[in-house]
C-alpha cells in the first residue's frame, strides 16, 4: 500500500462507494497503529452517509466526527464546532468522506483555506466506470474539475474503485484499468490504488500493481429492506 499522510480527503461522484473506500481505509490504518479520525462531511446524500455506520467505526476504535443531524428525520444537518479540532491533530490521521459530486465538494470548501495551510495533505479522486456519467475518462476528468472548483482544493491522486457492488467480478476490475489509466493521465495526477472486493485479492493481486482489498462496510438501504 502506498504511503499515507496525515490528512486524507476523499471525495468523488455519487455511489462511487467513497464511504466503503473511506471506512476500508481508517480501518487498514487503525490496523497499523495509527490514531483515526473519521469525518463524515457529506451532507447531500442521505443514503450513505459514513455516520450511518458509527457502531462499526467506535468497534475499530474509529473516532467519528459527523453532522449534528445524522441518525435523525431532520434533513438539515450542521457539523458540530468539534470539526475544528481535527485541524490541530498531530498525532493521528484525519481521513474526510465529502459528499459526492460539486455540490457535496462545497461543504469542504468552507475548510479550504485551513487545509491548504496544512503540510502533507492528500485529496484522493474515487472513480467508477460503472457509474452513469464518468463512464468515460473525459467525463471523469471534467467531474473532478467542478468537484475542484467547489472546494477550492486540487487533487493530489486517483483511486480507481470500479465495482458492480455483489456482482463485481475479476474481469470487471482489469476492464477498468485502461480507463483508470487515461483519467489520471489526463489529469496529470498518479493512479495511487485500484481496489477489488477481498474475495478477488487472490485471483487480482499479481495482475493489478497496488491492489487494495476492500470488505464491503457499506450496504444500500434497499438491501437492507429487500
Amino acid at each position: 500500500m502506498p504511503e499515507f499522510g496525515n490528512f486524507i480527503i476523499v471525495c468523488g461522484h455519487y455511489g462511487c462507494g467513497k464511504t466503503n473506500f473511506s471506512m476500508n481505509l481508517a480501518v487498514r490504518l487503525t490496523e497499523e497503529g495509527r490514531k483515526v479520525t473519521m469525518v463524515d462531511l457529506d451532507l447531500v446524500n442521505p443514503y450513505f452517509r459514513t455516520s450511518d455506520y458509527a457502531p462499526v467505526l467506535e468497534k475499530k476504535g474509529i473516532r467519528l466526527v459527523a453532522p449534528v443531524f445524522a441518525h435523525s428525520n431532520l434533513d438539515l444537518p450542521a457539523m458540530p464546532a468539534e470539526i475544528e479540532t481535527v485541524f490541530s491533530i498531530r498525532d493521528g490521521t484525519v481521513i474526510i468522506d465529502v459528499g459526492g459530486d460539486d455540490a457535496g465538494a462545497t461543504a469542504l470548501g468552507r475548510y479550504a483555506g485551513r487545509i491548504r495551510e496544512m503540510e502533507g495533505v492528500q485529496m484522493l479522486y474515487l472513480i467508477n466506470r460503472y457509474r452513469a456519467l464518468t463512464k468515460s475518462p473525459e467525463e471523469a476528468a471534467a467531474l473532478l474539475r467542478e468537484i475542484e472548483t467547489a472546494c477550492r482544493l486540487k487533487a493530489t491522486g486517483v483511486v480507481n474503485n470500479s465495482h458492480l457492488q455483489n456482482n463485481t467480478t475479476a474481469q470487471d476490475v482489469e476492464a477498468s484499468m485502461d480507463f483508470a489509466r487515461r483519467t489520471a493521465e489526463l489529469l496529470s495526477l498518479p493512479l495511487v490504488l485500484t481496489t477489488a472486493p477481498r474475495r478477488l485479492q487472490e485471483e487480482l493481486s499479481a495482475k493489478i500493481p497496488d491492489l487494495f482489498p476492500v470488505d464491503r462496510y457499506v450496504t444500500p438501504p434497499w438491501e437492507v429492506m429487500g
